[in-house]
């Protein structure tokens, strides 16, 4: 018996309003009981579109028209927005946005951690472009779109966008795009670059390219080329994150950060995370430090550390901070910062911390307070320790208000702590995505 052949989407434009956004940012309809998921739209618009996809408990569809327009659209200023996945909210006012992201934290705390902050912190916020300084780029060699593209995805597929510049990413590289196509294209191994990651630092822009198979003398003289004239350091990468390597071994650079406030500079290399955004980073991390309250006597535990962003900045007060971390190279990076920053009262531990079995000599130590700031899956199987650890404060900095709620959840509703305050951060403007922070205390 053939495969039940499926029922082609109907053509005509749909009318329809748009009642509320998705976490992800998509505006949400309905019709005939049924969620439609439709990007570019916003809450109370009307709008014509057309069914592009139905799944058994949703559809999802594409703007037409919109014929009542939110007096919280804006014209997106970049002119690739309309197809490429990097960006999700460029049609709505900066202010807009950062009421969504909120309201989006409020959600999840609301509905998967059954708690609610008792204040909200003032958003931080920060330029709405050029503010990207890491990113990972596709490249694909597509001769009947011109030859290389160079970018991120369609909105709606997983083929590059066609784009020539990017608003986001910081100037160096973003208004580049087009020149990092026509250099591919031009090369011999045009079809042997599979991404460029981008890595800046507070004064030199960096490109590591990865490629599958050597360049040759001719390749490697036209990305020399490209850098001297862009003032841009090319490596590159022809295996695994450990074979990154300059293009030119005398051309190779340290990367540095510096957090002004607490005249801490930072080395990193390319491939270490780093916060994409300067500007938030630089408020973000004395945020923190004002909300851990710390004091000469304090005994910090700073966890996903890193490479030390939030660890040396509170070894300048506290009396003693240990900063742990599952990653080898980024714990021996946070010593290196250390004693390069002359900080002699804090201690690394490489430990998964993802692990229920998670242990060590560090977490038989008293802590009396606490920093969480744990990648997109949460911290639960720590934050399920703190019973042990008993801190009284707690700062966690999250990007992703699920988890950070589920986490909540367990804190407030299990261990015995007020959530006192929260907020959100505008790490990466025009996207739904969502950093925030917040602040727990033990109840008496």
């Amino acid at each position: 018996m053939g495969r039940r052949r499926r029922k082609p989407l109907p053509q005509e434009p749909v009318r329809a309003t748009i009642e509320s956004l998705a976490h992800d940012g998509k505006g949400i309809t309905h019709s005939d009981g049924k969620v439609v998921f439709i990007p570019g739209t916003l809450p109370g618009e009307e709008i014509l579109y057309k069914l592009t996809g139905r799944r058994r408990n949703f559809d999802s569809g594409e703007v037409v028209e919109v014929i009542t327009p939110s007096p919280d659209r804006v014209e997106p200023p970049c002119p690739h927005f309309a197809g490429c996945g990097g960006c999700s909210l460029q049609q709505m006012e900066a202010g807009a946005q950062i009421q969504f992201k909120q309201q989006t934290l409020l959600d999840n705390f609301s509905r998967l951690g059954k708690v609610n902050p008792e204040s909200l912190l003032p958003p931080l916020t920060g330029p709405v472009v050029g503010y990207r300084r890491k990113a990972r780029l596709g490249v694909r060699y597509v001769p009947k779109k011109g030859g290389a593209l160079v970018g991120f995805r369609e909105k709606q597929s997983g083929y590059l966008t066609v784009m020539d510049s990017c608003m986001v990413l910081t100037p160096e590289v973003g208004e580049h795009i087009g020149d990092l196509r026509d250099l591919i294209s031009e090369m011999d191994g045009c079809n042997k670059i599979a991404q460029i990651e981008v890595a800046c630092d507070d004064h030199q822009t960096l490109l590591v390219f990865r490629n599958l198979e050597p360049l040759s003398e001719d390749d490697q003289a036209r990305l020399d080329s490209f850098g001297r004239e862009h003032k841009i350091n090319i490596y590159l990468q022809p295996k695994g994150p450990e074979t990154v390597a300059p293009l030119n071994p005398e051309q190779r650079t340290e990367l540095s950060y510096r957090l002004d406030q607490f005249e801490l500079e930072y080395h990193f290399l390319p491939t270490d995370f780093t916060q994409v955004n300067s500007t938030i980073n630089q408020a973000m991390v004395p945020l923190a430090i004002e909300l851990l309250d710390l004091k000469a006597e304090d005994e910090v535990l700073d966890l996903f550390c890193g490479l030390g962003n939030f660890t040396l900045p509170i070894a300048t007060t506290a009396g003693h901070v240990v900063g742990v971390e599952g990653s080898e190279e980024l714990v021996q990076r946070a010593r290196d910062n250390a004693e390069r920053n002359q900080i002699k009262n804090a201690e690394f531990f490489a430990v998964d911390l993802q692990d229920e079995e998670t242990g060590g000599v560090w977490l038989n130590n008293r802590y009396n307070k606490v920093l969480l700031d744990p990648p997109r899956s949460g911290a639960l199987e720590i934050v399920q320790k703190m019973r042990k650890i008993k801190p009284q404060r707690i700062v966690y900095v999250s990007c992703n208000p699920a988890t950070l709620a589920r986490d909540a959840d367990e804190l407030v509703n299990n261990q015995g702590y007020r959530l006192l305050s929260a907020g959100v951060m505008d790490m990466f403007p025009h996207t739904a995505h969502v950093e925030s922070i917040a602040l727990f205390e033990k109840s008496d």
